[in-house]
């Protein structure tokens, strides 16, 4: 290797241009590609060391071809590995969360005893904010600069947690480098996806590293001779090098009379061929093993003492084919142990492999703590061992679930499950049936968000089941599967889970479960009374059993019932009930929860100011606890909403963006997202509001499983309606509803609603007064029916009643300008039809600031053109006598503007006016230029947005 660093400059600049970046919380990664041999981990080792020269800390890891089968998070247990090397276990554990080090524990054991497996379903999301966090406090020291190298071997879980640190690492000095082969990428690569997402993210630089130049290569020659080369073999090595370090390399190792090479293989190998005979031989053992490989277990599947291996491999190191790191002798390149490996014969092959799974099993201190499983399963399987290749990995499958690496463990089942029939005795050798092996990959296929392989594998083990022999066992998959349904939106799932409840009759902790999960499905669908008799029987079933953990969760799910239904005092009174019971279990699953349901129900009471503060409290628990990303998210997302009723928009805005840079789960992604489209609403930001809509899917299926999802989506999509001005379509939307959803009590969703769909009937009166009546009625008669409990459900309800003066008192009391200043609006607009003009400009005059300080666009500017229309003045002064002006539209043309709405042509508008065709159009282009538009359906819009048509 020359010991001159040549060219690179410009990748050298995008690597310091990262890490600048990333001191300023702009930059969290840069992505490094190139071919094999060019240079990369040159490159980032000079870079790495001048930037460890300006005080950042380097830690390091690798990817290994093993991370495919089945080695979860290798390249971060590498670089743990190094930090408790610098700093200790205890130093480490102290920046983290409280007891957050024992969850360490699963990748690296020197951290002790893990905490227990209780919350799979979220264990992963806790792992990984914790490593976000680790590096976060780190950070806070100095400057840290992570490497990973050889992404494209990297395991799902490793690429799982590189995309969510690129996503979140902005708000610490912290940057990632990360290399891979682009040569390797083939189209099918599990990479390229990843790659493809994150080189569209703020912060994600990508350089792609070149070959060296023939210059540059006459300079790599040089700093090998010690000598200026001449520049006939310069020009020699580059044509057949191509440019790549490690192949210049390898040519002049070959020598002056080496011929032009049939394969890269054939370059590469040569220099290993020139070593002594023993030498290969044990290079070709440590092939065997991978990239690296420990003293230890290569003397050891060697059969020699550690001097006769130290004189083997000193010629290897002495010709730079093998380096050598605490104890440990690394493969200086990928390329030379993947050829020295090919080099083996296929009877030395599986021999190899299966010494290797024999020393590893005999003693499993050989390789690093933690990775004696994976290695195991790896070379029998490599030694094409049916039986100890299942055997190893159904071990090694557990092993990785305790690393919550669900992804790998379902890979390593599947394993199980391809080999079972090759082995007669599968069952008797794992201890378990096809059918469990089936059951718990359905479990890991769930964790890992692989629906549609968990349902497959529920499936499989149904197939394989007789419900009256084991129905508690059928009724559990059956859920599982309902399960997948919900996540998938896939029809189904509540049929499965009544088939499920009938399997399970006799009181027990099956049917507790069962009820609980239909419960909960009934209840979040808006059926809450079944919902709250099914959960309450599961309820007495767990409190019999003493299950203190299932009564919370149960507790909080007749909760949910409570606020759907509008009881909002019971709700936190419940919800309190169950906080209690968690805190002293000491489970923050559930303390976060019932802090969650609670800013929600404050909220929906009016008391919003509480809500919020609450929220904050929550969300410093989340983070105390390692739960920000799993639950703080929704707690944030109930923050936004108190603050978006409070008319705090901006803050609110900042608090999703936030939260969605936290990479929530998709319900809760939703949620955030719909806050935001309420806010596009009232501010009239159409291209906002129009994506939050499409990845809702609300323009396609409005109507979701659950009912609060359904509800937000309705009313976002007729308030986009009403900001295009197509009050016909936002009426329809509102029929839909009424005719096919569930409304619940509960303040800021039926009432919400409802009174919505009051204003959208009145704004549609005058194009189709039939239909908004027959609309209204139907809003009537739901209203009817539901309770009201607190203020801003009485809010709701007077403004649901043309009560808007009353409705105003009230949100001026609670502090929301948004439907203060829309009620206002309206009780001004009954005024203006009474005669009341007066009356109807100090409402307006009351309503235009509020509007206007939360920049509600859309409301300022209806509130605008009633006072033009009226011919009354904001800042006080009125003058009846006063005409409309030139901006404000003649009564004539209002007459024109009207049947325009209609569709009339102009010839169709003459004969109804009896006026000329061509004053018609006299008419229609001032209405177009006092509007601000430019054609006829523009001028619809805007007369729909501005209530010009309104009687």
């Amino acid at each position: 290797m020359s010991p001159v660093f040549v060219g690179r400059e410009t990748e050298l600049e995008v690597l310091a241009e990262g890490f600048r970046e990333s001191r300023k919380r702009s930059a969290s990664a840069v992505l490094l590609g190139g071919e094999a041999g060019v240079g990369k981990s040159r490159l980032v080792g000079r870079f790495t060391e001048e930037a460890a020269e300006e005080g950042a800390h380097i830690l390091a890891g690798g990817c290994v071809e093993l991370s495919s089968e089945g080695l979860a998070y290798a390249p971060f247990t590498a670089a743990l590995r190094q930090l408790v090397r610098e700093m200790g276990t205890a130093e480490i554990t102290a920046l983290l969360p409280d007891g957050a080090g024992r969850d360490l524990a699963r990748l690296l054991p020197e951290f002790g005893e893990p905490n227990s497996d209780e919350e799979s379903d979220t264990a992963r999301a806790r792992l990984f904010e914790l490593i976000l966090t680790l590096l976060e406090r780190l950070a806070e020291r100095r400057a840290v600069i992570l490497v990973i190298e050889d992404i494209h071997w990297a395991d799902r879980s490793s690429r799982d947690l590189i995309a969510f640190l690129s996503r979140n690492l902005h708000a610490a000095p912290v940057l990632m480098i990360l290399t891979f082969r682009s040569d390797d990428l083939h189209r099918q690569h599990p990479l390229r996806p990843v790659l493809a997402e994150l080189t569209r993210l703020d912060g994600v630089l990508r350089t792609e590293l070149p070959r060296l130049t023939q210059e540059e290569v006459g300079a790599q020659i040089a700093g090998i001779t010690g000598k200026v080369p001449e520049y006939r073999p310069v020009n020699t090595i580059y044509e057949r090098s191509e440019g790549i370090p490690l192949f210049v390399e390898a040519l002049l190792d070959a020598g002056a009379e080496c011929s032009f090479p049939e394969s890269l293989h054939d370059l590469i190998i040569g220099s290993v061929e020139k070593l002594p005979e023993e030498t290969q031989r044990v290079l070709r053992v440590a092939a065997a093993g991978g990239i690296r490989v420990g003293h230890g277990l290569l003397s050891a599947v060697c059969g020699l003492s550690d001097i006769a291996l130290e004189d083997a491999m000193r010629p290897a190191i002495a010709r730079n084919v093998i380096q050598v790191d605490d104890r440990t002798y690394v493969f200086r390149h990928a390329l030379i142990r993947e050829a020295v490996h090919d080099e083996m014969l296929p009877g030395e092959h599986t021999r190899l492999h299966a010494r290797y799974a024999e020393e590893i099993e005999r003693d499993r201190e050989l390789v690093p703590r933690g990775r004696a499983a994976i290695e195991v399963a790896h070379h029998w399987y490599s030694a094409r061992n049916d039986l100890w290749a299942l055997i190893s990995a159904w071990e090694a499958a557990d092993k990785a679930a305790k690393a919550f690496a669900y992804t790998e463990k379902l890979q390593l089942l599947e394993r199980v499950l391809t080999l079972w029939d090759k082995v007669p005795d599968a069952a008797e050798r794992i201890g378990a049936d096809h059918t469990t092996v089936l059951e718990i990959a359905s479990v890991a296929a769930s964790n890992s968000g692989e629906v549609d392989r968990g349902t497959k594998f529920v499936k499989a083990a149904l197939a394989e089941l007789d419900e009256q022999k084991e129905p508690e066992r059928v009724a559990e998959l059956v859920v599982r599967l309902a399960g997948f349904q919900i996540e998938k939106r896939r029809p189904g799932a509540l049929e499965n889970l009544r088939y499920a409840e009938s399997l399970v009759p006799n009181a027990g902790a099956a049917r507790s479960h069962v009820l609980g999960r239909l419960g909960r499905f009934l209840i979040f669908s808006g059926e809450i009374v079944e919902g709250a008799a099914l959960t309450q029987e599961s309820l007495r079933i767990a409190r019999s059993m003493n299950d203190e953990a299932q009564e919370a969760d149960l507790l909080l799910d007749l909760a949910n019932g409570q606020s759907i239904s509008g009881l909002l005092e019971a709700t936190i009174a419940t919800n309190e009930h169950a906080r209690s019971i968690g805190t002293r279990l000491g489970s923050h699953r559930l303390t976060l929860r019932a802090v969650t349901n609670n800013v929600d129900a404050l909220n929906n009471l009016g008391r919003s100011e509480e809500a919020i503060e609450l929220a904050i409290e929550g969300e410093r628990l989340s983070r105390k606890y390692g739960r920000y990303r799993i639950q703080g998210t929704f707690i944030a997302n109930n923050r936004a909403e108190a603050l978006e009723a409070l008319g705090r928009w901006d803050e609110a805005v900042e608090v999703v963006e936030a939260a969605l840079a936290k990479d929530p789960g998709l319900r809760t992604r939703h949620h955030l997202r719909r806050v935001r489209g309420d806010i596009a609403v009232g501010r009239g930001e159409m291209e906002v509001l129009e994506a939050v809509l499409h990845e809702m899917e609300a323009f396609t299926r409005p109507t979701a499983d659950f009912t609060q999802e359904t509800t937000g989506n309705v009313r976002l999509l007729m308030g986009w309606y009403k900001l295009r001005g197509e009050p016909e379509e936002a009426l329809r939307v509102a029929e839909q509803s009424l005719n096919e959803l569930v409304h619940p009590s509960k303040a800021m969703l039926g009432w919400r609603l409802l009174s919505q769909i009051h204003l959208v009937c009145a704004t549609a009166a005058p194009v189709d007064l039939r239909r908004a009546a027959e609309v209204q009625q139907l809003a009537d008669h739901v209203a009817a029916r539901l309770s009201v409990d607190g203020p801003v459900a009485e809010a709701y309800r007077y403004m649901c009643q043309d009560r808007f003066d009353e409705a105003a008192a009230i949100w001026d009391r609670l502090r929301r300008p948004l439907p203060h200043a829309t009620s206002l609006w309206h009780a001004a607009l009954t005024a203006v039809q009474t005669g009341d003009r007066e009356g109807a400009a100090d409402r307006l005059r009351t309503a235009h600031p509020l509007a206007q300080a939360i920049g509600a666009t859309p409301l300022t500017e209806e509130i605008e053109v009633l006072c033009r229309r009226i011919g009354a003045h904001l800042d006080g002064d009125a003058d009846a006598s006063t005409p409309a002006g030139a901006e404000l539209l003649t009564p004539r043309e209002l007459e024109v503007l009207h049947l325009v709405a209609k569709g009339r042509s102009n010839r169709e508008i003459a004969a109804e006016l009896f006026i000329s065709a061509k004053t018609v159009s006299v008419h229609v282009s001032n209405i177009l230029a006092k509007l601000g538009v430019s054609n006829r359906g523009e001028a619809t819009a805007a007369a729909h947005r501005l209530s010009l048509l309104t009687p």
